[in-house]
């Protein structure tokens, strides 16, 4: 399975988005030093609550505001809401490389799937929790056997400095 083989798949941008929404996600990144940026993502968000695009733009917008604690329950979520759409159980322990082949009519999907759970270990780690963050890197690991996702040098460097 390579994670590379979208071309033929709706990206997560590509889907379709109320107009509304999209406004609100446009005039919050014009806006974006401004409070009233992240009040209209969470709009959007109430409005799309399950949108990969509404995701996207709020993880970014709290991610690059340093906000990880608020980047994290979005990353999660939207572990939960691409789980559910690919048929994985709750919980991205549950995901499974037989699972991931058997969804690769929508290889998009898993490939948003595992970039949000990447995400999520990546902000692990930078909150201090170890040993979180590398579950969640060395599954995508796990599932990536081509490296594509690029998650097994973050993880040797982390062991490297835990060996330190």
């Amino acid at each position: 399975m390579d994670l590379m083989d979208i071309e033929d798949h709706e990206l997560y941008f590509d889907q379709p988005l109320p107009e509304d929404v999209k406004q609100l996600i446009q005039q919050a990144a014009s806006l974006y030093h401004k409070p009233e940026s992240e009040r209209m993502l969470l709009e959007a968000l109430k409005l799309e609550p399950s949108h990969p695009m509404v995701h996207v733009a709020l993880y970014r917008y709290y991610y690059y505001k340093h906000r990880l604690e608020d980047a994290l329950k979005i990353a999660e979520r939207t572990l939960h809401d691409s789980g559910t759409r690919l048929g994985f159980s709750a919980s991205w322990r549950q995901a499974t490389l037989e699972r991931l082949h058997a969804s690769e009519k929508i290889m998009a999907e898993v490939r948003y799937y595992l970039l949000a759970l990447k995400g999520a270990g990546f902000i692990y780690l930078r909150l201090g929790h170890i040993e979180e963050g590398l579950m969640r890197l060395q599954k995508v690991a796990d599932m990536d056997a081509e490296d594509r996702l690029g998650t097994r040098s973050i993880i040797q460097v982390v062991e490297n400095r835990e060996e330190e």
